[in-house]
C-alpha cells in the first residue's frame, strides 16, 4: 500500500506566522498519523523553518514510497 494512503501528514504551527518570519524559538509539530488508527506513528518538534522544509520532503516519500518503506525511513531519521 502507498504511504500516502496508509498516512496522514499534519503540521502544526505554534504560531501564525509565516515560517520565514517566525521567530527561531517558536516550535512547530509534524506529525505522520496511521490512518486506519488514528495513531501518531512519528512526530518532531522543529523551529518554523526546519518544519517547512521537512513536510515538503516527507510529502514527497509520502507520495512516492510503500508504508514500509516510508516508516523504514523516517523512523531512522532523528527530530529536529
Amino acid at each position: 500500500m502507498r504511504a500516502g494512503l496508509a498516512y496522514r501528514l499534519l503540521v502544526r504551527r505554534g504560531g501564525a506566522t509565516p515560517a520565514l518570519l517566525a521567530s527561531p524559538e517558536r516550535l512547530d509539530v509534524v506529525e505522520i498519523v496511521d490512518v486506519s488508527s488514528g495513531e501518531v506513528i512519528l512526530f518532531w518538534d522543529c523551529t518554523p523553518r526546519e518544519a517547512s522544509r521537512l513536510a515538503r520532503r516527507l510529502r514527497t516519500d509520502l507520495a512516492g514510497q510503500e508504508a514500509d518503506e516510508f516508516v523504514a525511513r523516517w523512523s531512522a531519521v532523528p527530530s529536529g
